[in-house]
C-alpha cells in the first residue's frame, strides 16, 4: 500500500488509475504522470480562497453552475486520454467553476473545469506558471486566474478560439475582475485581499 510520496518512483510516469490505489497522507496532483505534493497553504492563502469562493457561490444561485475549492480532484486529458488508465494528470485547483454538470462525479470533475483560479504559495509558482498552465491551455480550460497574494494582484488568462491563452491586463486590489463566463459577476478585489 502506498501511503507517502518517498514509496513512489519519481522517474515513472503514473495513471489515474495508479492515484486511485494510494493512500497518501496530505494531498498530491498527478501533472503529466509526475507526481507532486501540494504544501499546505497558509492562512492568507484560506482567506483569499475561501473570500472568491464566497463570492462566486452566491452570483451562482442564478446560474447552472457550480464552484468547487480544494481537494476536489479535476482530471484532464487530450484528445483520447478519457479513460482512467490512460488519465496522466490529476489536479487540485483552489478553486474551479464548472457549468457542463456531465463533468462531475462522484470522484470530483472529469474534463476541462470553465474557470480555474490558482492562489500562489512560495514554493509553487514555477508549477502553476509552466506546468499547469500548459496544462490548462490544452485541455481547454476556458479561463485561468493566478492570484499573488504578496502582489495582491491577479493575472488572467482566456482561451481564444485558436485554443491558446491569451494574457489580459494584470489586476491589482483597487481593480474589479469578472469574466464573461459568469456574466454579471463583478468582483471588487480589495474584497478578496481583505483580512
Amino acid at each position: 500500500m502506498i501511503t507517502s510520496v518517498d514509496q513512489l518512483d519519481q522517474n515513472a510516469i503514473h495513471t489515474y488509475a495508479d492515484y486511485l490505489k494510494w493512500q497518501i497522507e496530505g494531498y498530491v496532483e498527478l501533472i503529466r504522470g509526475k507526481i507532486f505534493k501540494m504544501a499546505t497553504p497558509s492562512s492568507g492563502h484560506q482567506r483569499i480562497s475561501v473570500n472568491f469562493a464566497y463570492l462566486i457561490k452566491g452570483h451562482l444561485l442564478k446560474t447552472s453552475c457550480e464552484v468547487f475549492t480544494a481537494p476536489f480532484d479535476v482530471r484532464l486529458y487530450r484528445f483520447s486520454e478519457k479513460k482512467n488508465k490512460e488519465i496522466l494528470t490529476v489536479v487540485q485547483p483552489d478553486i474551479c467553476v464548472i457549468c457542463d454538470k456531465s463533468k462531475i462525479d462522484t470522484k470530483g470533475c472529469i474534463g476541462a473545469p470553465d474557470l480555474i483560479i490558482e492562489i500562489l504559495s512560495p514554493g509553487n509558482s514555477k508549477k502553476e506558471m509552466k506546468e499547469k498552465f500548459s496544462i490548462y491551455e490544452e485541455t481547454g480550460v476556458l479561463e485561468y486566474w493566478i492570484v499573488y497574494p504578496d502582489e495582491k494582484s491577479i493575472l488572467r488568462y482566456i482561451l481564444n478560439e485558436h485554443g491558446k491563452f491569451i494574457g489580459l491586463q494584470p489586476l491589482t486590489e483597487d481593480d474589479i475582475i469578472n469574466t464573461p463566463i459568469l456574466e454579471g459577476l463583478d468582483i471588487y478585489l480589495a474584497d478578496i485581499f481583505r483580512h
